[in-house]
Parts: C-alpha cells; sequence; structure tokens
C-alpha cells in the first residue's frame, strides 16, 4: 500500500451545512482530496498538484451533495450529517 501524506486540510460551507476537505500527497507526488459524508460515503477527486485537486473538488463538491440530497428527498429518508474521520 503507497504512504499517503495529509498535506492540507480546509472547511467549506455549502447550503448551510459544513463540510470538511482533506487533501492528500501519495509517494508519486500526486494529490488526492477527500470530504467524508458518512463513514461509508465518501467523495475524492485526484489531480497532479495540490491547488488542482482542491479547485476540482470545490468545484465538485456542491455537485455531489445536491445529488444526495436529492436521492436522499425522493426516497423520503433523512440527510445524512458528516462525519468527521
Amino acid at each position: 500500500m503507497s504512504e499517503e501524506k495529509l498535506v492540507h486540510r480546509t472547511d467549506i460551507e455549502l447550503h448551510g451545512d459544513l463540510y470538511q476537505i482533506m487533501v492528500f500527497c501519495r509517494e508519486d507526488g500526486r494529490h488526492f482530496a477527500k470530504t467524508f459524508f458518512a463513514e461509508d460515503d465518501i467523495i475524492i477527486n485526484d489531480g497532479a498538484t495540490l491547488e488542482e485537486v482542491l479547485v476540482k473538488h470545490q468545484r465538485l463538491l456542491p455537485l455531489a451533495i445536491s445529488s444526495r440530497k436529492i436521492l436522499q428527498d425522493f426516497r423520503g429518508g433523512p440527510r445524512k450529517r458528516v462525519s468527521r474521520p
């Protein structure tokens, strides 16, 4: 398994909720970002640099949140709350 190092952590507020973005660097120098919606629900994006992956993740996070809300509304279930690892 490759070594991963946390290199950046930030919180972003969207739709009144706070989400944590964690950016990691792999041994090969590439980066990936993670946001946990729940223990078993994670969005992950990758990129060449910290800046690239952070911009990509921040651009896609609202879409991920909206799609989960639509699915939860359709199913009639409660919204999942963010779980921080």
